[in-house]
C-alpha cells in the first residue's frame, strides 16, 4: 500500500541519508587496525546458553517500582530457572523476591496492591509479601494448568487463559483429560483441514478466557475464590468440537468491566482464511461477546484499552489471505460502538501497542530499518514522533505523562530494562543482569551498509567482525538469511540460533541483508516479494555479497558460507541450485519442493498468496517458478540439513528429500534431526547441540579455527 506523497518523500529523504552515512561508515571502519571490542575472551557456544534473559516489568500501582522475571539456563545440569525481582525505579535498586534455583520456574508476575504480588508457578497461582520476609503462599491451584494471569484490585477480580473441553468447567475438562489418557485407541477423526496447526494436532481442549472474584478478609490473610466464568461460552456454537472457538490473546480493562480478546472463527476454510476477529464482552458474564471486526476479513492482534477503559485499540491486517499485510491502528469507543483507523499514511507495521497514561497518544513499537524503535503517534491528529533511535525495543510500560520502562537490546548488548524520559527521548539503562557474565566477553557491533539490489532499490544490511580481528588478516564470511520471508532481521540480541554474534565470535565476518520482502522498509518493499521468491531475494543477497567483498578487504571470498532457516532455509536451496560462490550451506527446516510444500503444510493461505495454488495453471507456473527442486541437478554444494518432526509449517520431508538427493548423488550432507522439535529449537539442550552441528559443519569446510573448542 502507497503512503501518502508528503510521507513518502520525506522518507526517501531519511533513506537517502541514511545510505550516505551507512557508506561513510562502512568505508570508514574498514580502515580500523584494532581488535573490535574490548573483552578478550569469545562467547562460545556453553556461555551464550547461560544468559540471563529480563522479561516485561510490571508496575507498581504506586508507580514506585516493577516486578520482572530473569531466566536462564545452566548447561551443565541442563535445567532451566526463573525468578522474579523487584527494580525500584527511583534508586534503580534490584531485590530478587522468588526463589533461584535450576528447575524452579516463577512467571508472570502481578500485584495484587502496593504491597502483595503474585506470580505463577507450574500452573497455579501464589502470592507473596514485598517485604524482606516475604515467602510464597498458594491462592489458587486450579484443575487444569492456568496462564496470562491479570487482577483487577478495583473489582476483586482474577482473569486468567486455560484450556478446557467444550462446555465443560475447569474440573469437569482435568476430569475428562483422565478419561482421554485412559482410552484403548489413539485414533482422532477430522473432517476439517484445520487438523494441525505448528506443533500440534487439534484436539477438543482450546484455550478459553476466565474471570473469577478474589477477595481478601481485611483482618486476616485469607484470600476467597468465587466461581469461574468461561467469557467464551457465549460465542456461537460450533458443531465440530475439533475446530471451536479458540482464545489467541486477551485483555482486561483498567477497571476489571470489560475483557477484549481475539479468537479466529470456526469454520471450514480456517486454513486459507486470515480472519482472526476482536471480540468485547462484559466480565459478569451475562452478555454474549461483541465481534468489532464485522466487515474485515484480515487479521487482527493485540487488542489494549486506553487508561480510561472508554476506548480499546488493536492492531488490523485488510487484506484477506495476506499475513504479512501492514498493521493499521484501530481505535473502537466502546460507548458510541463507533471505530476508525488512526494514523494511516503511515507505512510501517507496528508490532504491537499500549496507550499513554492520559490517552492522548498511542505508543507503538515498530520495525524501521533493521531496528525494532519506538514512536508516539497523537490519537487526535496522527501525527508520529520517534522516541527510539538504535538497536531493538521490545515491550513498552508508561508509568506516567512523561516516562515509560522499556525492556531493549542491540546487537552487542543483551535485553534489559531501561527508563526512557519521553519529553527528552533520553534512556537511562536500569538492570544489568548479565554484567559478571560479560564482564570479559567480546560482543560485536553490527556496522550498517546500503547497496543497489534488485529493481534498482537500496538494500540495507550489516556486518559484524570476527574475534580478535586484525585488518591485516582475512577471514571466513558468513551470510545469515531471514526467514519469513515477509520479515526482517533486527539489531537486537537473540537468544535463540541465529544470533549474529555467535558466528563472529566462531571466527566469521557474519553478514545480515534485509533483502526484498523484509518488514520496515515500506509495505511496497515488503509486498515485492509475492511470486518472487527466487528473483528478487536471491538478487539481492548475491550483489549485497559483491558489496561487502569489494568494500572490506578482510573478507575471503573463497571461503564462504550461507545460513537459513525457514524461508532462509529454502533460499539456502535456491543458492545450492544457484551458484557455486559459497563452500558449504546449512538448511534449517527450509522448504526443498515448491509443490509438496504446498501439500504438506499446515496454513494454505500462505503459499497461496505468496506463490499460487499447484492445480491451477497460473499457480503451478509460477509455484515451478521459484521450486529449488527444479535445479535439483545443479546442487554440487556440501550442506547440512537441520529439522524438527513436529514442524507443521515445514514437514519433515522437505529437508529428507533434499538430503536424500544429495546423498544418491555423491555431494556431502548431513542430516540433524530432533523428534521433539517442531519449526523452531525449543528446548535449550538441543539449542547447545544445534550451535555445535552448525558451528563445527562451516568451521570445518571453510578451514576455520574457532577460538573456542566447539565439539
Amino acid at each position: 500500500m502507497q503512503c501518502a506523497g508528503i510521507t513518502h518523500l520525506v522518507q526517501l529523504t531519511g533513506l537517502a541519508l541514511c545510505l550516505w552515512v551507512g557508506c561513510c561508515f562502512a568505508q570508514s571502519s574498514n580502515t580500523s587496525d584494532s581488535s573490535t571490542g574490548s573483552g578478550n575472551r569469545p562467547l562460545d557456544i556453553k556461555l551464550f546458553h547461560s544468559l540471563r534473559r529480563v522479561g516485561s516489568p510490571v508496575i507498581s500501582p504506586n508507580k514506585n517500582g516493577a516486578l520482572f522475571v530473569t531466566s536462564y539456563y545452566s548447561p551443565d545440569i541442563n535445567k532451566s530457572a526463573a525468578y522474579l525481582s523487584y527494580l525500584d525505579i527511583g534508586t534503580g535498586n534490584i531485590t530478587r523476591l522468588t526463589e533461584d534455583s535450576p528447575g524452579m520456574v516463577s512467571s508472570n508476575p502481578i500485584w495484587f496492591d502496593d504491597e502483595n504480588f503474585g506470580f505463577l508457578r507450574r500452573g497455579a497461582l501464589y502470592k507473596q509479601n514485598l517485604g524482606p520476609d516475604g515467602s510464597p503462599e498458594l491462592v489458587f491451584n486450579p484443575p487444569v494448568p492456568i496462564s496470562n494471569v491479570a487482577f483487577r484490585a478495583n473489582g476483586n477480580l482474577l482473569s486468567f487463559m486455560a484450556s478446557v473441553f467444550p462446555n465443560t468447567t475447569m474440573k469437569d475438562s482435568a476430569y475428562m483429560k483422565r478419561g482421554e489418557e485412559r482410552r484403548f485407541d489413539s485414533a482422532q477423526v477430522y473432517d476439517n483441514l484445520w487438523a494441525r496447526h505448528w506443533n500440534e494436532w487439534s484436539t477438543p481442549e482450546k484455550p478459553s478466557v476466565f474471570v473469577m472474584p478474589l477477595e481478601r478478609s481485611s483482618k486476616s490473610s485469607i484470600w476467597k475464590l468465587g466461581d469461574e466464568i468461561d467469557l467464551s461460552s457465549k460465542l456461537p456454537k460450533c458443531p465440530d468440537p475439533l475446530i471451536r472457538w479458540c482464545v489467541d490473546d486477551y485483555t482486561i480493562s483498567p477497571s476489571g468491566d470489560n475483557i477484549a480478546f481475539v479468537s479466529r472463527p470456526p469454520i471450514s476454510n480456517m486454513t486459507w482464511s486470515t480472519n482472526v476477529s476482536v471480540f468485547l464482552v462484559s466480565t459478569s458474564g451475562l452478555s454474549r461477546p461483541r465481534l468489532l471486526t464485522p466487515r474485515i476479513n484480515g487479521m487482527a492482534s493485540g487488542p489494549v484499552f486506553s487508561s480510561d477503559g472508554k476506548r480499546l485499540a488493536w492492531l488490523q491486517m485488510e487484506t484477506p489471505g495476506y499475513e504479512s499485510d501492514i498493521n493499521r491502528i484501530y481505535i473502537h469507543t466502546i460507548a458510541a460502538r463507533e471505530t476508525v483507523a488512526i494514523s494511516y499514511d503511515w507505512d510501517l507495521s507496528p508490532h504491537s501497542l499500549v496507550w499513554s497514561k492520559d490517552d492522548k497518544h498511542i505508543y507503538a513499537v515498530t520495525g524501521d530499518k533493521g531496528r525494532n524503535l519506538v514512536y508516539s503517534i497523537d490519537v487526535a491528529t496522527g501525527k508520529r514522533e520517534e522516541l527510539t533511535s538504535t538497536g531493538a525495543a521490545g515491550t513498552v510500560r508508561p508509568i506516567d505523562e512523561s516516562r515509560m520502562l522499556l525492556t531493549h537490546s542491540s546487537q552487542d548488548q543483551p535485553g534489559d530494562i531501561h527508563l526512557l524520559e519521553v519529553p527528552s527521548c533520553k534512556t537511562k539503562q536500569l538492570t544489568n543482569v548479565n554484567k559478571e557474565l560479560l564482564k570479559d566477553v567480546r560482543l560485536c557491533p553490527a556496522e550498517d551498509f546500503y547497496f543497489t539490489g534488485a529493481r534498482s532499490d537500496k538494500v540495507h544490511g550489516w556486518l559484524l567482525r570476527p574475534f580478535n580481528f586484525s585488518r591485516r588478516k582475512t577471514y571466513p564470511l558468513a551470510l545469515l538469511i531471514h526467514g519469513g520471508p515477509q520479515q526482517g532481521s533486527v539489531q537486537g540480541f537473540s537468544h535463540a540460533q541465529w544470533n549474529p554474534n555467535m558466528y563472529a565470535n566462531a571466527g566469521f565476518v557474519t553478514v545480515v541483508i534485509n533483502f526484498h520482502g523484509s518488514s520496515g522498509y515500506g509495505q511496497n518493499f515488503t509486498d515485492s516479494i509475492r511470486h518472487k521468491w527466487g528473483d528478487y531475494p536471491y538478487v539481492d543477497l548475491m550483489r549485497g555479497i559483491d558489496y561487502v567483498s569489494s568494500k572490506f578487504s578482510f573478507v575471503d571470498t573463497s571461503r564462504m558460507v550461507a545460513l537459513g532457516g525457514s524461508y532462509g532455509g529454502y533460499m539456502v536451496n535456491w543458492l545450492n541450485g544457484h551458484t557455486d560462490r559459497f563452500k558449504a550451506f546449512v538448511a534449517h527446516d527450509g522448504k526443498f519442493n515448491t509443490i509438496s510444500g504446498y501439500y504438506g503444510t499446515d496454513e494454505l493461505w500462505f503459499p497461496e498468496h505468496d506463490l499460487g495454488k499447484p492445480w491451477e495453471t497460473a499457480g503451478r507456473a509460477i509455484l515451478e517458478e521459484n521450486n529449488p527442486e527444479r535445479f535439483a541437478a545443479n546442487f554440487k554444494t556440501p550442506t547440512l540439513y537441520v529439522q524438527g518432526e513436529k514442524d507443521f509449517r515445514i514437514p519433515v520431508t522437505e529437508s529428507l528429500g533434499a538430503w536424500a538427493m544429495l546423498r544418491r548423488r555423491g555431494i556431502p550432507s548431513r542430516l540433524v534431526y530432533f523428534n521433539d522439535e517442531d519449526h523452531w529449537i525449543n528446548k535449550p539442550g538441543n539449542s547447545v547441540r544445534w550451535y555445535v552441528e552448525v558451528l563445527d559443519w562451516i568451521t570445518a569446510w571453510t578451514n576455520t579455527t574457532a577460538p573456542y573448542r566447539i565439539r
